[in-house]
């Protein structure tokens, strides 16, 4: 009977010299709640937007030139194994925006202060075509 010399990863990983270091994924929670990446602005649901918009790490490393490529990875590869509670953390975003949009919406009439850049843009478009050329 041959034996079998194929060798298994886990075999390989046990009996290979060099340690592994796990490293952790580069969040951080800022003032208002938000995931951020690392020591930048970009935020965990800018990045999982692009990724679920199809764009591949790379692309968002192009898109998010801060951000380091394993960065991005390590951010992806945490959203795959911990769908559940990032999804629902983005969600819990995404209302949070909503009702800050309606507040807004609300304590501002941005329909009348659209207006009103409107007709001050006309304004001056008139003012510019009446004035004689030199």
């Amino acid at each position: 009977m041959a034996t079998n010399n194929v060798r298994y990863p886990d075999e390989v990983l046990r009996n290979t010299p060099t340690k592994f270091q796990v490293t952790s994924p580069p969040f951080r929670w800022d003032e208002a709640g938000g995931i951020r990446i690392g020591s930048s602005r970009v935020t965990l649901d800018s990045i999982l937007a692009s990724y679920h918009n199809g764009s591949t790490p790379e692309e968002i490393a192009i898109q998010f030139s801060v951000l380091r490529l394993e960065d991005i990875y390590s951010a992806i590869a945490y959203y795959l194994n911990h769908r559940q509670e990032i999804d629902s953390y983005l969600e819990q975003r995404d209302q949070q925006a909503q009702q800050l949009r309606q507040q807004l919406t609300q304590k501002h009439n941005l329909v009348d202060l659209r207006q009103r850049l409107l007709a001050r843009y006309q304004s001056k478009r008139e003012s510019r075509q009446s004035a004689p050329s030199n």
